[in-house]
């Protein structure tokens, strides 16, 4: 009786409680920081609204088959990635070997946290120096408080412990108690401080000039290059082939739909990027500043602005809260399939689990600190012309994102779309019709990875 109770408890923790959790879990996994300065920018220099209308079209296209397939992997296979995928090929009639699609995905999310804390540990830094009001420093002094901050090794090293020591207790959890409790709090009041945060823009800053930098439709600045953009922007966003959606995927109950559930999941993450836009670039024009200046936009050039704001103290502190709760989300979703591996494959307890990896993430995450300090002028791959002046952290992004990602989406791709039975697809993703079906078969098997493929070409 105990041992049943045990298995009982362990399968209620193996699914998400609803359809609802698992697709605000995974909104939450794929708004991230990029989300908040990234696509914003680049919607604005490259052609306004002409531009979003590519980005959607590359998100049908290109992400959201790339997405329906990786949580097809993860339910299908109901384990970690490597085990997903290997069950998955098995099944198939495909050869293990397969299982590094899996390998790769959780490699990557894995080091991509090693730094993501890092990075998220200055929105912690920031929510205290915003709510002091910087100090009533004046605009030049506050954006060199940033400079300051990544001067000093120990301040960056306290606010990357505190930060992945808040994933890890999240993660450590379990599922129910941990990831979904989490989101259900951190994601609506995300989006209610978004909502607040674009009320105040409105009011304080120059909402028409934003709204015309991000909404301007201007089909001359689309050509190849925008395109590209479109397309890398797209695949990205939706944070696929980096094994956090194939762990969320492993955990939805069967009658949740896929299909439906990847176009909300890629839909929702689209609107928070423009929203974003929304809630930053009328404080910017208002204030004469950049909108190209990219991650300095966040850290140097708006907290100047809300420096010299009235209630730029209170809203600047709720705008970094913002961002901390955009990052949680999007850690432990990254660090849980490592985690749900060494549990399911190696018996550890979930708690020993983060302790482990918690603690290598966090080790790793030190060569990130010291990349922007006193490892500033260290290369360590300068023998090889390509990465002469590139950090600890410039490498492990490039090899991360550049790399290893997209030929992780290609692979996906063409072990979905060519080695998987039509049938076999069919009979577990509702397309509502067998039109649907072969266009999203026609989009896995030929249009994803063709465009991605010219993403990693673009990068080499």
């Amino acid at each position: 009786m105990v041992q049943m109770a045990l298995t009982t408890a362990n399968n209620h923790d193996r699914t998400w409680s609803s359809g609802f959790t698992f697709v605000l879990a995974a909104v939450g996994a794929a708004v991230g920081l990029g989300n908040i300065w990234k696509f914003p920018f680049v919607v604005g220099v490259s052609g306004g609204g002409a531009f979003v209308l590519v980005y959607l079209a590359c998100v049908v296209f290109v992400a959201v088959p790339i997405l329906i397939a990786e949580l097809w992997i993860g339910r299908r296979g109901n384990r970690s990635p490597p085990i997903a995928m290997q069950v998955v090929a098995e099944n198939a009639g495909r050869s293990r070997a397969w299982s590094v699609i899996g390998w790769m995905g959780m490699i990557v999310g894995y080091l991509i946290a090693t730094y993501y804390s890092v990075i998220a540990g200055w929105t912690l830094a920031y929510i205290v120096k915003a709510g002091r009001g910087f100090d009533g420093a004046d605009p030049t002094a506050v954006a060199q408080q940033f400079d300051t901050l990544l001067e000093n090794p120990l301040a960056m090293t306290c606010w990357h412990t505190v930060f992945i020591t808040i994933a890890l207790l999240i993660v450590a959890r379990g599922l129910r108690n941990g990831i979904e409790r989490a989101v259900k709090v951190l994601m609506p009041a995300l989006f209610t401080m978004l909502i607040i945060m674009i009320g105040y823009a409105a009011v304080e800053g120059d909402f028409a000039a934003g709204v015309d930098f991000l909404f301007n439709t201007d089909f001359s600045k689309i050509d190849g290059t925008v395109v590209l953009s479109a397309i890398g922007q797209a695949f990205f966003s939706i944070s696929v082939a980096m094994g956090l959606i194939m762990t969320y995927g492993s955990y939805v109950p069967k009658e949740v739909s896929l299909t439906k559930s990847a176009l909300v999941i890629a839909g929702a993450d689209t609107l928070v990027a423009l929203l974003a836009g929304l809630m930053i670039f009328p404080l910017v024009f208002a204030n004469g500043l950049d909108p190209a200046s990219g991650p300095g936009l966040i850290f140097r050039t708006l907290p100047a602005a809300f420096a010299g704001m009235s209630g730029g103290a209170i809203f600047g502190a709720l705008f970094f809260l913002l961002l901390a709760f955009a990052a949680v989300t999007s850690i432990i979703a990254i660090i849980e399939p490592i985690v749900a591996f060494a549990e399911g494959h190696w018996g550890l307890r979930r708690r020993n689990g983060c302790l482990l990896f918690g603690f290598i993430a966090w080790a790793i995450g030190l060569a990130t600190v010291m990349s922007f300090n006193v490892w500033s002028d260290f290369a360590p791959l300068a023998v090889l012309g390509p990465f002469a002046d590139k950090t600890v952290f410039e490498l492990i992004d490039y090899f991360t994102a550049n790399l290893l990602m997209p030929i992780g989406g290609i692979l996906m791709a063409i072990f979905v779309g060519w080695l998987v039975k039509p049938e076999v697809l069919a009979a577990d993703l509702d397309f509502g019709g067998v039109a649907l079906f072969k266009v999203w078969l026609w989009m896995i098997r030929i249009v994803a990875p063709l465009a991605i493929l010219w993403v990693l070409y673009s990068s080499l």
